[in-house]
């Protein structure tokens, strides 16, 4: 288990670095006159020069890179060119909002599609029909329009949840759990109709197998079979789907947290593209890179602990 370990953190080291070194290139690269953008038209040739000295921006890109790479691996991913707050600062106070959003989405998610899986997969007929439409309208349907609908009714009018704005657990937890229950039912939607299908598939492909049929033979009883071997068995590829989906979550959150106003990741995304704040954007693509790398990390863990051929070389 050690050496998948290995081979798997090995990997992921890999492709942080190829990420963060091609999105540097390129960001940096295509930057154009960042100094006159800041200061403006108005600005004189001095005052440019001086300001692209101040940021460094007037040296070549293999050069900035390298002091740029310096500071990272000590964790200082820079300051903010239009606030000079730290861009490690800048994201970590907006990191809580998303990380409670994809939590809870993902926690949501798991336990929807596992439950709605199964139940699919072993009941088939109405039941396995009536998912499959709800499967559809979960897939047609975008999540913003989930989104304004669960506001426009449940904050709205009937006022059960907050409808902007975000509280922190710390100051009330009720507070919070208002602030994060619909933009968590709103990117859950799409995420739990993938991992529905492939739990559904995967128990279908499953119950399917001889050794399944051999336990019934033996008497064991049929709960005991669905929950302690059938689900261990398909819970691999819906694992694998899991993870790509909480991938796919960073994204949707920007949407998300644009329409509840929620001050996370998604909005400072938002602004600092605008902006073109690139070392803010740079600080965001570290942090998703390591998110990712870390997600595919625990999923391969997870599915080489439930299925342990798949840690073979």
């Amino acid at each position: 288990m050690l050496a998948y370990l290995l081979r798997r953190l090995a990997a992921g080291i890999v492709l942080l670095a190829a990420v963060t070194t091609l999105s540097f290139l390129l960001l940096y690269a295509g930057s154009g006159d960042v100094a006159r953008k800041i200061l403006g038209d108005t600005a004189s040739r001095e005052q440019v020069d001086q300001k692209a000295a101040e940021l460094g921006v007037d040296r070549p890109v293999l050069v900035q890179f390298g002091d740029w790479l310096a500071h990272a691996v000590r964790g200082d991913l820079g300051r903010s060119w239009f606030t000079g707050q730290p861009v490690a600062q800048a994201v970590s106070a907006r990191l809580p909002v998303t990380l409670s959003l994809v939590v809870g989405t993902i926690l949501l998610t798991a336990v929807t599609a596992t439950v709605l899986g199964m139940w699919a997969g072993v009941r088939r007929g109405r039941v396995d029909r009536i998912v499959q439409a709800v499967s559809v309208l979960g897939v047609a349907l975008p999540g913003f329009v989930v989104a304004l609908f669960l506001v426009t009714i449940f904050a709205v009018r009937l006022d059960l949840f907050q409808a902007t704005g975000y509280t922190p657990l710390g100051t009330s937890v009720s507070g919070w759990l208002s602030s994060i229950t619909l933009p968590v039912i709103a990117l859950a939607g799409s995420s739990t109709v993938y991992v529905t299908q492939q739990v559904r598939g995967s128990v279908i492909d499953t119950l399917r197998q001889d050794w399944v049929r051999t336990l019934r033979t033996r008497g064991l009883p049929e709960r005991r079979i669905l929950f302690g071997h059938v689900l261990r068995n398909a819970g691999g590829p819906a694992l694998s789907v899991l993870g790509l989906q909480l991938i796919a979550l960073i994204g949707g959150a920007v949407i998300v947290e644009q329409v509840f106003s929620l001050p996370g990741v998604g909005q400072l995304t938002i602004s600092a593209t605008a902006s073109g704040d690139l070392p803010v954007v740079m600080g965001l693509v570290v942090m998703t890179a390591v998110v990712v790398v870390l997600v595919n990390l625990v999923t391969d863990l997870l599915a080489g602990w439930l299925n342990p051929k798949q840690r073979r070389p």
